[in-house]
């Protein structure tokens, strides 16, 4: 019941700020969708005469929707901590009867509901603008992405154990914005190794179904028993890695101040 009544409050307040600050918001979703453009024009302008261009074109609509989902996601736990230590409200919610790990999980994955509703809409405008309609497949996509993000978000709580000890994370978080876009496109089946890196093997699964039409229960046991361990991997050693840094902040006083 108190789980529930805490999921409850963190979309409730999700949905009032994404309402009450909604031309942040609106100008956020014109920027990613305007820089989507940008890319498309581009790479219209250097590759529309070659013969597989509009294979590739459906697999940048889905990269570019992956990174925008992405990044949303990392940010809902970092700019989070950032933005309650602005407020001086971050040692309050760490002495919440949940626990910060607790309420951020529970704020993060209700902000996904948020998120994903924003960038299914922005995939649906970047389809009619590209031309190229994929294949939406919920039953195959929304576990892929669910198992996907909870390792993104792991990672997630990397930079925000980073944010509370050092404040200032804005510019690795720039700097990963950017790695993400190479773990998207990365080529799994040429590198094995990438596979291992965040965010590479689930976006792999999600392009084979939206794009090459396969489905989830085609897909082979191993490769899908794979993500979970990689995803399940990655948020658990993210909280314990965010635990740490929560400890040290403790021992340093850094929770109460900015």
């Amino acid at each position: 019941m108190k789980t529930a009544t805490l999921y409850g409050a963190s979309l409730r307040r999700t949905l009032i700020e994404a309402r009450r600050y909604w031309f942040d918001t609106a100008a956020g979703v014109v920027s990613i969708y305007g820089f989507f453009v940008i890319i498309f024009l581009g790479a219209k302008l250097f590759g529309g005469n070659t013969p597989g261009f509009g294979d590739t074109l459906s697999g940048v609509v889905v990269s570019y929707a992956l990174w925008a989902l992405v990044i949303f996601s990392l940010g809902a736990v970092t700019f989070e901590l950032i933005q309650e230590a602005q407020l001086g409200t971050l040692e309050q919610l760490g002495m919440s009867a949940f626990g910060l790990p607790r309420v951020l999980v529970a704020r993060a994955l209700t902000g996904l509901v948020v998120q994903v509703t924003i960038v299914a809409g922005l995939l649906t405008v970047m389809m009619a603008t590209t031309g190229r309609w994929l294949n939406i497949d919920l039953v195959s996509i929304v576990p892929l992405l669910a198992v996907t993000l909870l390792g993104i978000i792991g990672f997630g709580f990397v930079l925000g154990g980073l944010a509370i000890v050092f404040k200032r994370v804005q510019q690795p978080l720039q700097i990963f914005q950017v790695v993400v876009i190479a773990l998207v496109i990365a080529p799994v089946g040429t590198w094995t190794w990438v596979k291992f890196m965040p965010l590479a093997w689930g976006a792999h699964l999600i392009k084979q179904v939206m794009v090459d039409e396969n489905r989830i229960f085609d897909m082979v046991g191993t490769d899908l028993l794979f993500l979970l361990a990689h995803s399940f991997v990655y948020f658990t050693g993210g909280l314990a890695v965010f635990k740490y840094f929560e400890h040290t902040a403790r021992d340093r006083a850094l929770l109460g101040h900015y």
